[in-house]
């Protein structure tokens, strides 16, 4: 199968300025990847991008605003990433959000922002990249799903009917990518509760919570087994 150095590759991470999505992001980075990180909250963006340039001392992560469910806006996403690198190689589908509500009491503003956001948007995003890695025969595709992709809790039915989604919609695309005999992996990352507040290398998670480092670590292993190993989903989580 196709390879491809990884200081050649170009990544997308959504939600890629803070907590996983930042740790992602340094890690992709510091591999030698450009990568762009892209959300609605611009001046997270930019100062994520500008700390981790400055550590590695090289432009590698580039700042890209945008909404997720916003169709319009996603496929613009893609066309600009391609029309200047010529390539999407990795893309991590980072960006979600729960709205905590009953089943009872859940509102059917909360269910849609979480379902579009989760869930819509991310199918969104792989129908527009997914052509550009069928044409170079390379891709990788990450889903950041959830345990509650695996196990339902009451006070956030709407997230973990996304990430059951996620779930089930990576299956569709999997087998996708099989039946064409394309080059392209899918990996679900299924987290328990991940810190998002204490990221520094030097700070302890709370009792219960894994490290973000743990995460960029897992899924920089993922990226580099040969190409013809089968890795899917991905259960993390502390004891």
């Amino acid at each position: 199968m196709k390879t491809k150095a990884f200081s050649d590759q170009i990544a997308i991470v959504t939600g890629g300025g803070t907590g996983i999505g930042r740790a992602f992001t340094e890690a992709l980075a510091t591999g030698g990847a450009k990568v762009v990180i892209a959300s609605r909250r611009t001046d997270v963006l930019r100062r994520g991008a500008d700390e981790i340039n400055k550590t590695l001392g090289a432009e590698r992560v580039f700042p890209y605003e945008f909404d997720i469910r916003d169709r319009a806006q996603v496929d613009e996403l893609a066309r600009d990433v391609f029309a200047r690198w010529h390539s999407i190689d990795i893309l991590v589908n980072n960006s979600g959000l729960a709205v905590p509500e009953t089943v009872t009491e859940i509102t059917d503003e909360g269910w849609d922002k979480v379902l579009e956001t989760n869930l819509r948007g991310v199918m969104q995003l792989v129908r527009v990249v997914l052509p550009h890695m069928l044409q170079k025969d390379f891709g990788d595709i990450v889903n950041v799903s959830s345990q509650a992709g695996k196990h339902g809790y009451a006070d956030v039915p709407a997230y973990c009917v996304s990430k059951f989604g996620l779930l089930g919609y990576a299956e569709a695309l999997r087998d996708d990518v099989r039946k064409r005999g394309a080059n392209i992996r899918v990996f679900n990352f299924c987290p328990g509760l991940v810190d998002v507040e204490n990221t520094g290398p030097d700070q302890s998670p709370r009792a219960g919570f894994v490290h973000v480092a743990n995460m960029a670590r897992t899924l920089m292993y993922a990226l580099s087994l040969d190409r013809n190993v089968v890795l899917e989903d991905l259960n993390i989580y502390a004891r």
